[in-house]
């Protein structure tokens, strides 16, 4: 009895996987990725551009107190003091990679190369709440405990572990990926 259940286990389960296989896992990663994160970086990225079209090219007063806080208290107050490099820069990479880095990950174009770097972005971003921003424990949250609402520690985990699958085992057969791969390989 123990042998036909088992026996049926594996039968069914190494179906499902042979099924699913290549395309199923990158396709759900980045469905997951667009449902629950994608309009979160978006709405975060609006906030650090101008008003209107042509505000999108320019990169609001807030998005230093957001990213480079201590340059700005260095600084005064006064953004217009705050050297170009590093921290303009900085603040410049990091409020258009907010854009376009989510944006490739849903279209699965670059997949690998915008997980990667939106793990650097959300390190990054989680440094800045903890060490800049000063959250409190309650906020970030730990592992290891009972609780599984921190901000930090608990969520973005989960975050990281989505992209982390997208950096190893890319966007899948249905994405653009794939179907620049394909183009390739029939012209090489």
């Amino acid at each position: 009895m123990i042998h036909a259940i088992q026996m049926l286990h594996a039968r069914v389960f190494s179906t499902l996987e042979r099924m699913l296989d290549g395309w199923f896992p990158g396709l759900a990663a980045r469905f997951a990725f667009f449902a629950v994160l994608y309009f979160y970086f978006l709405n975060s990225a609006r906030t650090k551009v101008g008003d209107g079209l042509l505000g999108f090219f320019s990169v609001a007063d807030g998005a230093y107190y957001q990213i480079a806080l201590p340059a700005v208290e260095a600084a005064g107050g006064d953004v217009s003091a705050v050297p170009f490099i590093p921290w303009g820069a900085i603040v410049w990479a990091g409020t258009y990679a907010e854009f376009v880095l989510p944006l490739l990950i849903v279209i699965g174009l670059f997949t690998r190369i915008a997980a990667l770097g939106m793990i650097g972005f959300v390190l990054v971003q989680s440094y800045v709440d903890i060490a800049v921003h000063k959250v409190g424990a309650e906020t970030a949250g730990a592992w290891f405990d009972r609780f599984s609402d921190g901000l930090i520690w608990d969520q973005r985990t989960l975050w990281v572990f989505l992209l982390l699958y997208l950096v190893v085992k890319g966007a899948g057969r249905i994405s653009l990926d794939a179907v620049l791969g394909r183009k390739f390989a029939s012209t090489a």
